[in-house]
């Protein structure tokens, strides 16, 4: 997004703030991620604005030594529209949760996400209310027992990803907030022009514990874990597994991983990322680059639009406050 390279480390990202969540928080992974990520992009610090909403992850924009805006509820989307659109130079991330950006906030995330704002939309997802101490969340699961639940939800989760596509997301991803391929993810996802939303996985040692281990433990992951790459196969089991599509039943399915119907992703199949996204328990979760299939951006269609309208024009303020029905108030002298 930065047109000249600037040079620097993590700890040139790290602000001297006390990083304060839970201990063992897979918050910690990812703004470690993310400070270890930043040199790798060529920005610079002072040209960088992190924003967030409210919620555990919502304290990001503190630990960064960029600028930074911590928010209100849900409504970080329309912060970081104003800032883009103020200054289209400057390279937004947006940090939310779970909570922030699906419940009070679902509407900002759908508009920003329509809109194809050109920023990074990191969601954290640990399918409950951390910072409000446990209640269940949109993307809880059923059954979820929470102190507003405590006979288990009864609700249908939200799926972060579905509904990021279903709102006009030209980029879509997954990511966990432990594992190593995390960083690789964010730099897709800052290469994309346009609003990338970037959904991860993120364990609440306190309240939700363990809730993503049935992917993300090590004696599983082979098996439960599909990391997509652009033009490669979709093999998992250390190869000894992909996925191919019924044709019959137009579904996803398991084939033994020599199998030559095995399928190459291609980003740009909307279908397809939409099957992966919802594949049932029993398959892999999809991981990586899930959709991928960029067009113009919100903020340049704006520029154009106010570049066309004051074609041929003079800027006259006078002009423009006179305009219409205008009248002057008159002081009185005092009266008693």
């Amino acid at each position: 997004m930065n047109e000249m390279t600037t040079v620097t480390t993590a700890k040139d990202w790290a602000s001297d703030q006390e990083v304060r969540w839970c201990p063992g928080c897979g918050d910690y992974a990812v703004l470690k991620a993310v400070q270890r990520t930043m040199p790798d992009l060529g920005v610079a610090r002072e040209k960088t604005v992190f924003v967030s909403g409210i919620g555990c992850s919502s304290r990001f924009p503190y630990y960064m030594s960029t600028y930074g805006f911590h928010t209100i509820h849900g409504r970080a989307p329309a912060i970081a529209t104003g800032v883009k659109l103020a200054n289209p130079e400057l390279d937004v991330w947006i940090i939310t949760g779970d909570g922030d950006a699906l419940s009070i906030g679902g509407n900002h995330t759908m508009h920003v996400l329509r809109r194809n704002l050109d920023c990074q939309i990191l969601l954290f997802n640990n399918e409950i209310y951390g910072l409000t101490k446990g209640q269940y969340s949109p993307t809880s699961r059923v059954g979820t027992r929470s102190p507003s639940t405590p006979f288990g939800s009864v609700d249908r989760p939200v799926t972060p990803c579905m509904f990021a596509l279903g709102s006009g997301a030209r980029f879509v991803a997954r990511g966990i907030d432990v594992h190593k391929n995390l960083p690789d993810v964010l730099k897709a996802a800052h290469a994309h022009k346009g609003a990338s939303f970037v959904e991860i996985y993120q364990n609440c040692v306190v309240y939700n514990d363990d809730v993503f281990a049935g992917f993300t433990e090590r004696e599983v992951a082979a098996e439960k874990q599909l990391w997509l790459k652009a033009g490669e196969k979709m093999l998992f089991a250390g190869g000894a597994k992909g996925l191919a599509l019924d044709t019959e039943r137009l579904a996803l399915k398991v084939v033994e991983g020599n199998d030559p119907s095995v399928i190459v992703h291609d980003p740009t199949n909307r279908g397809i990322a939409a099957m992966l996204i919802l594949m049932p328990e029993a398959f892999p979760v999809a991981l990586g680059v899930i959709y991928e299939n960029p067009a113009p951006t919100f903020e340049s269609a704006v520029i154009e639009q106010n570049k066309a309208a004051a074609s041929g024009k003079t800027p006259d303020l006078q002009a423009l406050v006179s305009k219409g029905q205008t009248w002057m108030v008159e002081k009185e002298p005092h009266k008693l």
